[in-house]
C-alpha cells in the first residue's frame, strides 16, 4: 500500500537522511485523526510535485519529524478544469473527483446558466471551501501536487483566459452535448501538451458562450452518447483524456 500523504512545504528542500518536521493542522491530522505513530511510513509533499517519504522518527505535542529515506518528483501533465458553478453541490463533487483523477488547476466559472452565484464576501468563502476540498482530494488520492483554485471568472474573463491559453499552445476543449467532434477521435500532439477542459452547469453551455469561446480557439467536443450531470462530466472527461493520451 502507498504511504499516506501530508502537505509539508519543507519537503521541497528535503534530501535523503534529513529529519523533516511537520506541525500545524497536518501534524494534528496525522497524530490525532489517523493515529500515526513512530516507525510508520508517511509521505510529505510540498504541493508542487516533490515527495519526501520515510518513517516517523519522533513525535511531540502537535508535531512530528520524518526521517527521509527517499525523495521523488511527480510529473503530472498539465490539465486545468474550468468548472461552471452548479446547484446541489455538484460543482464541488466534480472538483473533488477531478483532483483525485489528476487535474493540476481549477477555475470556477460563473456561466450564463449558473443558478449558484458567487458575489462579494460569499465568493472568497466559496473559493476557500473549494480549496479545502482540493487539499482533501489531493491527500485522499496521495498526490504530491496541490492544484490551485483560481478566483471565479465571468464568461468574458474566461474568453480572455482561453485566448491567452490557446496563444501559448494550450488546447482548450468545451464539453457540449451537440458538438460534432467526439472527444475520443481527437488527434493529440503528445501527452505533454497542456489541456483545459471547460464544463458547463446543469443547463449546459449556452449557444452564445460556445460562439464566444470557439472564436478564440476553444474546441467543442462530444464526451459520449449520454448527457451527464455537472458532477460527472468533468471527471469522465479527465479520465478519458488520461487514457487517450496514455498518461495513465
Amino acid at each position: 500500500m502507498t504511504a499516506p500523504v501530508f502537505l509539508c512545504p519543507a519537503a521541497a528542500d528535503a534530501a535523503v537522511g534529513d529529519l523533516v518536521p511537520l506541525d500545524g493542522p497536518e501534524a494534528r491530522h496525522a497524530l490525532t485523526v489517523q493515529r500515526r505513530g513512530v516507525g510508520e511510513v508517511i509521505d510529505l509533499a510540498d504541493g508542487h510535485g516533490r515527495r519526501a517519504g520515510g518513517p516517523i522518527h519522533e513525535i511531540g505535542d502537535g508535531w512530528l519529524k520524518v526521517q527521509v529515506q527517499q525523495v521523488s518528483d511527480d510529473a503530472d501533465p498539465s490539465v486545468t478544469l474550468v468548472q461552471a458553478l452548479a446547484k446541489g453541490g455538484r460543482d464541488e463533487q466534480a472538483v473533488e473527483s477531478c483532483v483525485e483523477l489528476g487535474v493540476t488547476g481549477v477555475v470556477p466559472w460563473q456561466a450564463d446558466r449558473s443558478i449558484v452565484q458567487w458575489r462579494g464576501p460569499k465568493a472568497e468563502k466559496a473559493r476557500a471551501k473549494w480549496e479545502s476540498l482540493v487539499l482533501a482530494a489531493m491527500k485522499q488520492s496521495r498526490r504530491a501536487f496541490l492544484p490551485e483554485v483560481d478566483s471565479v471568472v465571468t464568461t468574458g474573463e474566461l474568453v480572455s483566459l482561453v485566448k491567452a491559453s490557446v496563444a501559448a499552445g494550450e488546447r482548450v476543449l468545451v464539453l457540449h452535448e451537440v458538438a460534432a467532434q467526439p472527444l475520443t477521435r481527437l488527434a493529440w500532439e503528445g501527452p505533454t501538451q497542456p489541456i483545459t477542459i471547460i464544463v458547463g452547469p446543469e443547463g449546459g453551455v449556452s449557444d452564445a458562450e460556445i460562439s464566444r469561446l470557439t472564436e478564440v480557439g476553444a474546441e467543442p467536443v462530444l464526451l459520449g452518447p449520454h448527457v451527464l450531470r455537472a458532477a460527472n462530466a468533468g471527471p469522465a472527461a479527465v479520465a478519458a483524456l488520461a487514457a487517450l493520451r496514455s498518461t495513465w
